[in-house]
């Protein structure tokens, strides 16, 4: 696999998780909370984001039911990823983010702004899969 930065959202209505990683270190580290507070603002934040990092791919947390299956946050999830790849032209994957904010509570202990952990949580289990050549990922436009 190419050497690719990779941007991750962890995607809430009031605040979206980002983290950062890379195939190159197979690492996924937290990066900032966007709490924007209309579509304008979400998108700018998003916009400085990719023009300082460059990435070459981006992952997108997909919320399921604990039994798999889709719920009304997932279909909110699919638009944001189909927004993304619209804007700005860039490849755009969702996995399965359940749990995700359980073990980034775990990881910082009970806090508030979990969700840049969440974020990192969710693209280290992208990375994961990646290095060891699976795939736990839809493409953003597709149903699963």
């Amino acid at each position: 696999m190419p050497e690719l930065t990779v941007l991750a959202f962890d995607y809430g209505l009031k605040k979206i998780g980002v983290a950062l990683g890379n195939t190159l270190t197979w690492h996924a580290r937290p990066l900032t909370i966007l709490r924007p507070v209309t579509k304008i603002q979400r998108f700018a934040a998003i916009e400085a984001l990719l023009k300082e990092w460059q990435p070459d791919q981006l992952v997108v947390g997909l919320p399921l039911t604990m039994t798999g299956e889709e719920q009304y946050a997932s279909l909110r999830c699919r638009r944001f990823a189909n927004q993304l790849q619209g804007r700005y032209g860039l490849p755009v994957v969702l996995v399965d983010e359940r749990g995700s904010s359980m073990e980034a509570q775990q990881i910082l202990g009970n806090h508030d702004d979990d969700d840049a952990v969440a974020a990192a949580v969710i693209l280290q289990r992208w990375l994961d899969a990646a290095q060891a050549g699976q795939s736990v990922s839809t493409q953003a436009g597709i149903e699963s």
